[in-house]
């Protein structure tokens, strides 16, 4: 490992990185009007210490439910992602392989791939009763202990300038640096318990920045070592908060969702959102990450297709293709998604948009002299 600070290639991969989404936003483009400057400013900054990060943006999303989202600099995700790049990779070695999220290759469609997969051997194929545990945790990421994430970070960056960029970034307070965008009545919406500008220093990481998701992963993996090694669950995924365990007995399943429910405050300082465990059988259906997997096919869960649908006769022509082919995309993940697919091609061709034969994507509109 370099106990070395960054190379300028490093910081310039990084800018690269950080562009790819973010390249319209104006702190983006107000970077790059500047752009060998700006990166040498930033580097000299990170070299000689004094880095520090600037101002955020707040505003409020409102699904699948109301939430703040904190959007840091352009020139600070930049940072993020030189971070991201240096020492994820020796994280994700040590994390098991149904750890999701956040994580390359291992985005929705995996894991529900990864828990069907599951489903059908602890059930021999649907054959044998099984049932399923599922739980979140509760305002996951505004109840986050940094103080805990700190220690575990710090057992696998020693290097001094790494070391010190992770605190940096970890207890950077963006409330105290922040534009507040949108309307006050949608602020109004978040719950306080929610908020993170409700919640102490020591407590909660802001939404939004790929620095918050790194973090998270690294934060629960002592769940994921927990439920593997010390539950004993053979047969057990998770998505960010969200996590699932399988077995023959429900009775082995509420012995283990005792356990979990002491351990998490104890050693995590977290709880789980009780009001959203769920223990029941598999043979119901399983509702993770957007799909239902039930006997033999998974569907999109009814809410996400009527959100699908009430989107594309809302939002402004200039979005619809790119949202429709979004769409299109989310719905054909899952095996018995035709009918769903059917139902947004409907939408998209009422709005003058063609659709392939195979409800797969949606196209420009015709022009009228080729209509003609």
């Amino acid at each position: 490992m370099s106990h070395v600070e960054p190379s300028f290639y490093e910081l310039t991969k990084a800018y690269f990185d950080c562009r790819k989404n973010k390249r319209n936003t104006p702190s983006a483009l107000a970077f790059e009007q500047n752009l060998e400057r700006n990166l040498i400013k930033l580097h000299e900054e990170l070299v000689d210490g004094s880095y520090a990060p600037g101002k955020s943006i707040c505003f409020v999303v409102t699904r699948p439910k109301a939430r703040e989202v904190w959007a840091a600099d352009f020139r600070d995700r930049i940072v993020h992602h030189l971070l991201y790049n240096k020492i994820a990779p020796r994280f994700y070695a040590g994390f098991i392989a149904d750890s999701c999220a956040c994580i390359p290759g291992r985005g929705t469609l995996y894991a529900a791939n990864r828990l069907t997969a599951k489903i059908r051997s602890a059930s021999q194929n649907w054959s044998k009763p099984t049932y399923y545990l599922k739980c979140d945790l509760a305002n996951f990421f505004v109840s986050i202990d940094k103080n805990v994430l700190q220690k575990q970070l710090e057992k696998r960056v020693t290097e001094p300038f790494w070391s010190e960029l992770i605190h940096t970034i970890l207890w950077h307070d963006p409330r105290l640096n922040v534009e507040i965008r949108g309307e006050k009545e949608l602020l109004a919406k978040v719950p306080q318990h929610k908020r993170l500008t409700e919640q102490p220093s020591h407590l909660g990481l802001p939404i939004g920045n790929l620095s918050s998701q790194f973090f998270a992963n690294v934060y629960l993996n002592a769940l994921d070592q927990h439920i593997k090694h010390k539950v004993g669950a053979k047969h057990y995924i998770r998505y960010v908060d969200d996590f699932i365990l399988l077995h023959d007995s429900a009775e082995w399943l509420n012995a283990a969702l005792t356990e979990i429910s002491s351990w998490l405050p104890m050693t995590l300082g977290a709880k789980l959102n009780t009001s959203k465990t769920i223990l029941q059988p598999v043979s119901r259906g399983v509702d993770f990450v957007g799909h239902v997997i039930k006997p033999w096919y998974t569907v999109t869960r009814k809410r996400t297709v009527s959100e699908a649908l009430s989107r594309i006769e809302k939002i402004p022509d200039k979005d619809l293709l790119a949202t429709a082919n979004s769409y299109f995309g989310l719905l054909g993940q899952s095996n018995s998604s035709h009918h769903h697919r059917a139902l947004l091609a409907r939408r998209v061709l009422k709005l003058g948009y063609p659709v392939n034969k195979d409800l797969k994507k949606a196209y420009k509109k015709l022009k009228k002299d080729d209509q003609e």
